[in-house]
């Protein structure tokens, strides 16, 4: 399957670059995946969506302040970091720029000395290992001197941090947030549960490859990055339980959807786990947990829009997103939603 045929003119104009005031006033499209049609709402009509005894599984993941600016020790020059992954108590592996003066060895100071950095090692990906030094506690000076690591196609600085955070983030370790949730608030999770629709969280830390354009012609050829998940006990019991009378689960954005069929075996069953997972999912996948998906609207071309064609058809996403498009639905991480039940 050829990846131009995920491809859409989108103008640059509804690329939403600010969350709107009132996190669940955001536009919502409900798209039939066995019939293709679309229904106009509001995020909070969700609710009339949702069924008694259904499961909506959330990620908790919490994004950090994943991005340093700094300077090189010896000669001053500005460096950034963007850390992407925890390999030790003190190493990550971090995207370096400009990276030809981080080669190894070369030590560089965040926040007037209070975190140093050395970088030990230059991978074939191009990034970096990176020892850091400091007093006290990492992730107080990571919230002290880090910045929001907003996506690269938005170009306004964000003036309160915790809306790139679900209502909902708990477990810290994300390089991006998982934008489907951010249209939920506390409010509004209450009046699902008072509805006697199940809420349950799996964790997946969010990395930057979620941006990462495929560079291949052909779908087959991408290579999916890799981001960690857990599930725990509470959460598989219940979507084992709920699978078993019958009721839908619902996956609240793409990582939590990738997060369920990493997990889940050949009869739909989910058990306790965590681990790594590089799951690549298309037009020709078989879902075995998930029935329906709360989304945003994606990139051309992206891994994202191949994974939700998979669940509705590619034809029928295609129609949506033009349809979205000459409806001016926004697009993107601060955009509008998309349920496809």
């Amino acid at each position: 399957m050829e990846v131009s045929e995920f491809n859409f003119d989108l103008p640059e104009e509804l690329i939403a670059q600010h969350p709107l005031e009132q996190r669940d006033s955001s536009r919502l499209m409900v798209l039939n995946k066995e019939t293709g049609n679309i229904e106009h709402r509001i995020f909070k009509d969700i609710l009339d969506y949702l069924n008694e005894g259904d499961t909506l599984v959330l990620n908790d993941t919490r994004v950090i302040p994943a991005r340093l600016i700094g300077e090189k020790i010896e000669s001053g020059g500005k460096i950034e970091f963007l850390l992407l992954k925890r390999i030790s108590q003190d190493q990550w592996e971090c995207l370096a720029k400009p990276g030809k003066k981080a080669k190894p060895g070369a030590e560089f100071t965040f926040g007037q000395g209070k975190l140093k950095a050395v970088v030990k090692e230059v991978l074939e990906n191009g990034n970096r290992i990176i020892k850091f030094k400091y007093t006290g506690i990492f992730e107080q000076i990571l919230d002290e001197l880090g910045q929001m690591p907003l996506p690269p196609y938005i170009h306004e600085s964000l003036e309160d941090k915790e809306r790139y955070q679900t209502v909902y983030s708990k477990e810290k370790g994300s390089a991006a947030a998982p934008t489907a949730g951010l249209h939920f608030t506390k409010e509004l999770l209450e009046k699902i549960q008072d509805k006697k629709i199940n809420i349950v969280y799996v964790t997946l830390h969010v990395g930057l490859g979620t941006f990462r354009p495929v560079k291949v012609d052909k779908i087959e050829e991408h290579e999916m990055h890799s981001e960690y998940y857990i599930m725990s006990k509470e959460t598989a019991d219940i979507i084992n339980d709920t699978k078993r009378k019958g009721k839908r689960i619902i996956a609240v954005g793409t990582t939590s959807c990738r997060t369920l069929e990493t997990i889940g075996d050949e009869c739909s069953k989910v058990k306790e786990q965590s681990g790594w997972t590089d799951i690549f999912i298309y037009p020709g996948y078989k879902f075995k947990i998930v029935d329906a998906l709360i989304t945003n609207f994606h990139l051309p071309e992206s891994t994202l829009i191949m994974l939700v064609s998979a669940l509705a058809g590619k034809e029928n996403v295609l129609n949506a997103y033009h349809t979205a498009i000459s409806k001016k639905y926004r697009f993107f991480s601060f955009g509008d939603a998309m349920f496809i039940k």
